[in-house]
C-alpha cells in the first residue's frame, strides 16, 4: 500500500446551531486506500463526508485532497473561502455516492452519466458518452442506457449513480450509505460493484452498516461516535478485537 496521503482532514469541527455534530475529527487516507466508516445514527459520519468535497462548510480545521485545499484557499494562517466555480472545479476530484441516488429523473441513464464530463470538465461529448458506455457495461447496465430513473430497481439506480461519479475519473470516492435506502434483495448487487471498484485501486471512503462487506474491503476501519473517532485500525482489529468499550458495545448490537 502507498504511503502517500490522499485524503488530509484536520481539526474538524461542525455545529448546526448548538449541536456540535463533528468534535475534533483528524484522519488520513492513503492512495488507493479503501476507509470503511461505521458508527451509530447520529455520529457524524454523514457530515464528515460531506465536509470533505465542501457539500458542508466546516466551522473549523480543513479537508486535503492530494495536497489541495477542498473549499479554501489559505494565505497565512487564516483559510478563506473560494469562489463557487473553484468550489465546483475542485469538488469534480472527489466522486460522491449519495443514499438516494440524486440521479436527474428527467434524463436518461446515459444522460445522467455524460452530463458533468461535458458540462463542468468540458470533454467532448462523443468521449463522454463512450466512457458512459463504457461504465455502464462495468456495473451490469449497458442495456438500460436509454432508460429513466424511474424505470429502474433501486439497486440499478445507485449502480447508475456509482458509473455517474466514476465519470469524472475522480482521485477519491466517497459512498454515503449507499445501500440503506434499497430493499435487503438489493443491497448484494450494489456492494459487489463497490466491491469491484475497489480492487481497481481507487481511494475511498465509505459510510456504511454493512459489517461483512468493512470485513472484507476495508483496509481501515474507523469507528465514530458523538462526533468523534474513537477508534481506528485494520479490519481484523477494530471489528474483531476493539480496544475501546465504545466500539464494544457498538458491535455487540449489530454483529
Amino acid at each position: 500500500m502507498s504511503a502517500a496521503v490522499m485524503v488530509d482532514i484536520r481539526g474538524v469541527h461542525k455545529s448546526f446551531g448548538p449541536h456540535e455534530v463533528l468534535r475534533g475529527v483528524d484522519l488520513q487516507v492513503r492512495t488507493g486506500d479503501v476507509t470503511v466508516v461505521i458508527g451509530p445514527s447520529g455520529s457524524g459520519k454523514s457530515t464528515l463526508l460531506r465536509g470533505i468535497n465542501h457539500l458542508e462548510k466546516l466551522d473549523r480545521g480543513s479537508v486535503s485532497i492530494d495536497g489541495e485545499l477542498v473549499g479554501y484557499r489559505r494565505r497565512g494562517d487564516k483559510l478563506y473561502e473560494l469562489k463557487e466555480r473553484e468550489v465546483l472545479r475542485r469538488r469534480t476530484r472527489i466522486g460522491f455516492v449519495f443514499q438516494d441516488f440524486n440521479l436527474f429523473p428527467h434524463l436518461t441513464v446515459l444522460e445522467n452519466i455524460t452530463e458533468a464530463p461535458v458540462s463542468v470538465l468540458r470533454r467532448p461529448r462523443a468521449a463522454a458518452l463512450t466512457r458512459a458506455e463504457e461504465l455502464l457495461d462495468r456495473v451490469g447496465l449497458a442495456d438500460k442506457a436509454r432508460a429513466y430513473p424511474r424505470q429502474l430497481s433501486g439497486g440499478q439506480q445507485q449502480r447508475v449513480a456509482i458509473a455517474r461519479a466514476l465519470a469524472l475519473d475522480p482521485r477519491v470516492l466517497l459512498f454515503d450509505e449507499p445501500t440503506s435506502a434499497l430493499d435487503p434483495e438489493l443491497v448484494g448487487e450494489v456492494l459487489d460493484v463497490i466491491k469491484d471498484v475497489a480492487r481497481t485501486g481507487t481511494t475511498m471512503i465509505v459510510v456504511t452498516h454493512e459489517i461483512g462487506f468493512a470485513r472484507e474491503v476495508a483496509d481501515t476501519v474507523v469507528f465514530m461516535d458523538d462526533g468523534v473517532i474513537v477508534e481506528q485500525g485494520p479490519p481484523a482489529e477494530v471489528l474483531d478485537r476493539p480496544r475501546q468499550a465504545r466500539t464494544r458495545a457498538f458491535l455487540s448490537k449489530v454483529l
